[in-house]
């Protein structure tokens, strides 16, 4: 049986998710701009892109800007004239990404909103419905995202979020940290929730994956 393992992300990598210039700056500059290293995986960018595609996203929302690179992979990804709306607690951050979306020619494709997701969730709601939504924040928040997103997202839209592993220690390959038992009962939720049609992408930290038909 295959494994996935760090040479088949590489494999998967070198064929379908290379960083060119906008991407690989995103990830090398942001830890230079003092922000935390956390930055979704190539390949798992490259997911998200044929997602959004696959779905024929026009419009998108993120939550969780960081540095920008998962909202490049995001944009690149929209049919044309498509809009990504991405959301970003730190002003610094938001300042950030706005360089890095601006040098990979998004700059009228991706709006960033600075403050509590929670909040400006509350007031994007009357721009909706939305056909992919991408969630990578912190993970107390992810119930209250995720009934957002359903309540959101159009039928047939793409709602994924990321970090469903934790590391693997959802599954007892390492050591519980304070989110596990978070996202342990995250990922029940969504294996049962009849609404949605959900799967975990094995790349990286796990992106849990869901089809909203109801």
């Amino acid at each position: 049986m295959t494994t996935y393992n760090d040479q088949i992300s590489q494999y998967i990598t070198s064929l379908f998710a290379s960083e060119d210039t906008p991407l690989q700056d995103a990830r090398e500059n942001a830890p230079k701009h003092g922000l935390p290293t956390i930055n979704i995986k190539p390949e798992e960018g490259r997911f998200l892109q044929f997602l959004v595609r696959a779905c024929g996203a026009q419009k998108a929302v993120e939550i969780g800007t960081l540095g920008g690179y998962s909202g490049i992979w995001i944009g690149r990804g929209l049919t044309p004239g498509g809009k990504l709306i991405t959301l970003e607690k730190e002003a610094k951050h938001a300042e950030v990404a706005r360089k890095h979306f601006a040098e990979a020619g998004l700059e009228h494709v991706v709006e960033i909103r600075v403050g509590n997701a929670h909040q400006l969730l509350a007031e994007l709601s009357d721009e909706g419905p939305f056909d992919f939504i991408f969630i990578d924040a912190e993970k107390a928040g992810y119930p209250a995202y995720l009934d957002w997103s359903i309540e959101n997202a159009r039928q047939g839209g793409v709602i994924a979020f990321h970090n469903a592993f934790r590391g693997g220690s959802v599954a007892g390959t390492r050591e519980d940290d304070a989110s596990t038992e978070i996202m342990r009962r995250f990922n029940q939720r969504l294996a049962n929730e009849q609404r949605l049609i959900s799967t975990i992408f094995p790349a990286g930290d796990g992106t849990l994956v869901s089809v909203k038909v109801d």
